[in-house]
């Protein structure tokens, strides 16, 4: 399997390079997302661009890349895709909870957003814990 990715300090993106997102490629991907997942990685852009097909294995790919984001408190972010694989993921309704960005610029700024968002809710909610009182007082 062909793919380029640039690890950023926040995110990595990975380019599939590939027609087809199917069983012979799935698998390769989803490793790729477990060792990234290892060396600390939570919040990937996935840019779909020239897949022209993705079957029921490729879609599990994307579902477990997902999955492993929000395990990790990140976020896995679509972007670029193509009429087909738009349509079965809609088709599948997985649009509803995957987050699909149309350009991996706009994907780039959703991943800071959701850091930045993730920053200030642990820090509201460690500023809480601070002020609330004791079983003492």
């Amino acid at each position: 399997m062909k793919f380029e990715k640039n690890i950023e300090d926040l995110y990595t993106s990975i380019k599939v390079i590939e027609e087809k997102l199917d069983t012979r490629i799935a698998p390769i991907l989803k490793g790729e997302f477990v060792m990234l997942n290892a060396e600390g990685i939570k919040n990937i852009i996935l840019n779909l661009s020239l897949v022209k097909y993705a079957d029921s294995s490729g879609l599990s790919a994307i579902l477990i890349a997902n999955r492993i984001c929000e395990e990790a408190g990140g976020v896995l972010v679509l972007c670029h895709l193509t009429e087909h694989v738009e349509k079965l993921i809609h088709i599948s309704q997985l649009d509803s909870f995957l987050n699909i960005i149309p350009t991996e610029k706009e994907a780039i700024e959703a991943i800071y957003m959701a850091v930045l968002e993730s920053q200030l809710t642990e820090d509201s909610t460690s500023e809480n814990k601070t002020h609330e009182p004791s079983a003492d007082s």
